[in-house]
């Protein structure tokens, strides 16, 4: 059952399955893996297993030949998908995800390669043919997912994450812009929401920073899902230049089209500031709990502002610094700074 023994480079692989089942941001840092398997397996088909809501980041990606969504909640829907993975007989799975339940459904799908992580040690690892290195906090997540290429014989260093656009997704984009009247002014976006409280910029700050940038000439445009348009709704309320408030109001694909019309996306660690970077919109994450050096945007004109401080014990479970908190020592002056850099 369990072949740790196997020499994965003799394996002939005709299906291959890629899991990542996280949130958005994690499934555009697993893209750069999809040229180099490509390559190493030209005739191979590649599928992505992915959670609901994330799908769309890897629409219209050449390397791709099928997604696969693994529902939530409806157990027949569950079920059909079990059954597809059972019945493709996958040759080989690459298991980005560290967690139990893409563990099971590795072993699930019956094939003879499986490579997956296992930092935390738990039984999981059992349900691969072959754990992968756990330097989780010493490398960036493009790399940390990249420890799995060697299992295949391959030394091809990695790219930066990619995020394909299709012509109907300019169009909603061009569309959106238009809506927007912007003229020829640039435009800057900004992502306040956040995961997690202790992750997000205090709003009076993302407030005075949209005040700035109109006073600099640019349109200011603020994003985030549905369910945080009341965040959108307090930063315009606390401002005077009255910015755009396009929250809920796009889908991701049109979203990252608009980005690609930006000159700047400022924002707190999340989705949105990987996917603008996939798709070459500077980029300016503002980081607290989470470390930049494992979790900043890769691309050709990012840049991040983190004061370093020791939060991890307190990422879920609230901060004790109060008023020092590691988001509420980064200044809007020095946010100003960053972003007169990247606009210049």
């Amino acid at each position: 059952m369990f072949q740790n023994n196997l020499d994965i480079t003799t394996v002939h692989v005709k299906r291959l399955l890629l899991i990542k089942l996280r949130y958005i941001g994690d499934v555009v840092l697993s893209t750069p893996l999809l040229p180099i398997l490509h390559k190493r397996f030209p005739d191979a088909s590649l599928t992505f297993l992915v959670n609901p809501g994330t799908e769309s980041v890897l629409w219209g990606n050449p390397y791709l030949d099928h997604i696969m969504v693994l529902p939530r909640e409806n157990w027949c829907q569950q079920f059909e998908c079990y059954q597809v993975l059972r019945q493709t007989r996958f040759d080989g799975v690459v298991d980005l995800t560290d967690g139990d339940r893409s563990a099971f459904l590795s072993f699930w799908t019956g094939a003879a390669v499986r490579l997956g992580f296992n930092r935390e040690n738990r039984w999981r690892g059992k349900l691969y043919t072959r754990v992968l290195p756990s330097a989780y906090g010493s490398m960036h997540m493009v790399d940390y997912h990249a420890q799995a290429l060697p299992a295949f014989g391959i030394s091809d260093p990695v790219g930066n994450p990619e995020l394909y656009l299709r012509p109907e997704d300019h169009d909603q984009g061009d569309r959106l812009m238009d809506s927007l009247q912007i003229g020829e002014a640039p435009l800057a976006l900004l992502h306040p929401p956040a995961r997690y409280a202790n992750k997000a910029w205090p709003l009076e700050r993302f407030a005075a920073l949209a005040d700035w940038l109109a006073d600099q000439g640019a349109v200011v445009a603020l994003i985030g899902h549905q369910s945080e348009m009341l965040i959108g709704e307090r930063i315009v309320d606390l401002t005077k230049s009255k910015p755009r408030n396009v929250m809920g109001q796009t889908r991701l694909r049109q979203l990252a089209a608009l980005m690609t019309r930006s000159a700047l996306l400022i924002g707190n660690d999340g989705g949105p500031m990987h996917m603008a970077a996939a798709v070459g919109c500077p980029v300016l994450g503002l980081f607290g709990p989470s470390d930049p050096y494992v979790w900043g945007p890769r691309g050709g004109n990012v840049s991040v502002i983190y004061k370093g401080l020791d939060c991890e014990k307190c990422v879920h479970d609230g901060c004790s610094r109060g008023e020092e908190g590691c988001m509420r020592q980064i200044s809007v002056e020095e946010v100003c700074r960053a972003a007169r850099s990247l606009l210049d």
